[in-house]
């Protein structure tokens, strides 16, 4: 999955509540994950998009490394959101140049052009697709007139499919890539840069992922 975690807290099939599931990975997963080069490749595209001082809301957290610690170390205003009360409080103590909030991004108010930038890097996987659509027209709005969305996926044509993540059983929904893109655009966004890349985290039950990393521009 990734670097972030701000999942809803829904539970299906056998599936855990992304909450549990990411309560029990706990610094873990930021370990697994954090030799991903096209993820570093990314944050630094986002930061020459920037400019100083930038509001950035970064969905899903987890545990503030590398997207949050990366942005406020840069100077610029962080806000993390994340169902997990676990990585939420790693984040907060990990990076305290940025605030941290413990809550479902689906519930959490976003007024209309309130951030330059938001980041949603692998935590859209355990919602629904139509969530997924939802959250990512939310976001757009949520940006300035030219504001930059980052989101980060694994790009396979499933829904609702069980499966084991790091030893945890989870339910996941995602896209193809041509969809996903697709997605964007139709949230209001021009997608300007793509980088895709396959992925083993470094744990002993971690498998090759595909992931697919795009940043859009809002109309």
């Amino acid at each position: 999955m990734g670097d972030s975690h701000g999942l809803p807290d829904a539970h299906d099939g056998r599936g855990r509540p992304a909450a549990a599931v990411f309560d029990a990975l706990g610094a873990e997963y930021e370990r697994a994950f954090a030799s991903s080069t096209a993820h570093r490749a990314s944050l630094d595209r986002l930061l020459a998009d920037l400019a100083p001082g930038s509001r950035v809301l970064d969905v899903g957290s987890g545990t503030g490394r590398p997207t949050a610690q990366t942005l406020a170390e840069a100077g610029h205003r962080v806000l993390g959101v994340d169902v997990s009360p676990v990585m939420t409080a790693l984040a907060a103590r990990q990076v305290p140049g940025a605030e941290f909030r413990c809550a479902d991004i689906r519930e959490l108010p976003l007024p209309e052009g309130e951030f330059d930038a938001a980041c949603v890097y692998f935590s859209l996987l355990q919602m629904s697709r139509g969530e997924q659509g939802e959250l990512l027209e939310r976001l757009t709005r949520s940006l300035r007139v030219g504001g930059v969305l980052v989101a980060a996926t694994v790009p396979v044509d499933v829904a609702d499919a069980d499966a084991v993540f790091m030893g945890q059983p989870v339910r996941v929904s995602s896209f193809g890539a041509e969809e996903f893109t697709a997605l964007l655009t139709r949230s209001g966004l021009i997608v300007e840069w793509e980088r895709s890349a396959l992925f083993t985290p470094e744990h002993p039950a971690g498998e090759p992922e595909p992931h697919l990393f795009l940043h859009g521009r809002r109309i």
